[in-house]
C-alpha cells in the first residue's frame, strides 16, 4: 500500500522493496474550469512541464543535467522523460520521469522534480488555475505505487513548483515531498536556484 505524504515528509523507497532498481515518477494535474463571458476569447490551456534536475552536492553543475521535454534522456541514461503533455487532460499521470536507480552515477546525490507553466507570464497563468496536482513514485517492476504526495495548498500566483526529490542517503533511496511554489518564469529561472 502506498504511503500518503504531507508537505515536508520523507520516506524510504528502498526499505521493504528489496531489489528496487527502477522507479517511475508520475506527475499529474487538472486544469480548473475557467469562467468566461459570452464574447471573451477561449482561454488557453495551461501547459505544465515536468523536469528532473540531477544535482551534485546539492548543486546543478550544468544544463546537461536537466531532463525535460527538450532533453528527454540524461547522458548517463539513468533518467528519462517520457514526453510532454500539453494540456493535462485525462486521468492518471500527465507526465512521467523514469529513474534507473542503479544507473545513477555516484556523483549525483539527488534528483529534484519540478514543474513549470510554459509561457506563464505571457499567458497570465499560475498554479491557482491547477487542481488535483500530485506526484507519485511507482515501482516499475510491478506498477505498485510506493508513495504519493497530493498538493493541497492554494498556489495562486505561483508559476513554478518544486514538487519533491528522490535522493540517496546512507545507501538508501528516499523521496521527500517539498511542494514549494515559486514565481520563477520558466525552467531557466527555476534551475538558477540550484547553481
Amino acid at each position: 500500500m502506498a504511503v500518503s505524504l504531507q508537505k515536508g515528509q520523507k520516506v524510504s523507497l528502498s526499505k521493504g522493496n528489496e531489489g528496487l532498481s527502477r522507479i517511475i515518477v508520475g506527475l499529474g494535474w487538472d486544469e480548473v474550469q475557467q469562467k468566461r463571458g459570452f464574447f471573451a476569447p477561449k482561454p488557453q490551456s495551461v501547459d505544465c512541464d515536468a523536469s528532473a534536475l540531477l544535482l551534485t552536492n546539492g548543486k546543478l553543475i550544468g544544463v546537461q543535467d536537466v531532463v525535460y521535454f527538450g532533453n528527454l534522456r540524461h547522458k548517463s541514461n539513468s533518467v528519462m522523460h517520457m514526453g510532454d503533455n500539453l494540456t493535462g487532460a485525462g486521468d492518471g499521470d500527465d507526465e512521467q520521469i523514469v529513474v534507473e536507480l542503479g544507473a545513477v552515477p555516484p556523483e549525483y546525490d539527488r534528483i529534484v522534480l519540478v514543474v513549470n507553466i510554459y509561457n506563464a507570464a505571457q499567458r497570465k497563468q499560475h498554479f491557482g488555475m491547477i487542481q488535483n496536482a500530485f506526484c507519485r513514485v511507482v515501482d516499475a517492476r510491478n506498477r505498485n505505487e510506493l508513495c504519493r504526495y497530493n498538493l493541497s495548498e492554494d498556489y495562486s500566483g505561483m508559476t513554478s513548483m518544486i514538487f519533491g526529490e528522490v535522493y540517496r542517503h546512507n545507501g538508501e533511496w528516499k523521496f521527500s515531498a517539498i511542494g514549494q511554489g515559486t514565481t520563477d518564469n520558466g525552467l531557466g529561472e527555476l534551475i538558477n536556484r540550484y547553481r
